[in-house]
């Protein structure tokens, strides 16, 4: 009897938000804060060459992007695809698509290798960036060193091309109110993601 006027006590008594878990201590809420903005803020001090990266992608990297960068089987290329932006099949690459050279810094030291996410070092990160930056052509010397000091130093090619999100003024004008009931009288597909070879086997 005891033991279940206990039970019942426990599930009925409301839990307040103040009586879970704890306040972060600072260490912790540094161990998260790794982002890299587009200006530098928030890169550790190190540096690495192209040379030192490229033996740190043929370990880490080459078995699903390639040697070179290409990309294996449906895993995604990190090179190539100039001039294709404007074409039907774009190639997105850092080379190509990609803004700032901290968005490739950030996701190398936070999400890669794929299965091992931070298990590189600091000075690891930045050889593997100087390495796809060579990949690119953004760099030509092998000996090249990327640091913290020169990072701002190299924009990539399609930076210019990105813009703040102007909808709201630019097209918001124009919107009329949405339908929401019986808005066409039949509905068929018109198109499969199949027939544009997006989908794996």
């Amino acid at each position: 009897m005891w033991k279940f006027l206990s039970l019942f006590f426990l599930f009925s008594t409301p839990i307040l938000a103040e009586e879970i878990g704890r306040i972060a201590a600072p260490e912790e809420i540094a161990a998260w804060d790794i982002d890299i903005r587009p200006d530098g803020l928030g890169l550790p001090e190190g540096s690495g060459t192209v040379a030192e990266g490229e033996g740190i992608f043929e370990v880490q990297c080459a078995a699903c992007h390639g040697d070179f960068g290409e990309g294996v089987d449906r895993w995604p290329p990190l090179a190539g695809g100039f001039d294709t932006l404007d074409s039907e099949r774009p190639l997105k690459t850092v080379g190509s698509f990609w803004p700032y050279l901290s968005t490739v810094w950030d996701y190398v030291n936070r999400a890669m290798p794929f299965g091992d996410a931070q298990s590189l070092n600091v000075d690891e990160v930045y050889a593997l960036t100087a390495y796809i930056m060579y990949l690119n052509e953004i760099v030509d010397d092998e000996e090249f060193e990327l640091s913290k000091a020169n990072f701002l130093d190299l924009p990539l090619g399609n930076e210019a091309n990105f813009y703040p999100d102007d909808r709201e003024t630019t097209e918001y004008p124009f919107f009329t109110e949405a339908c929401m009931t019986d808005c066409k009288s039949s509905v068929e597909i018109t198109k499969h993601a199949s027939g544009k070879d997006v989908t794996p086997e």
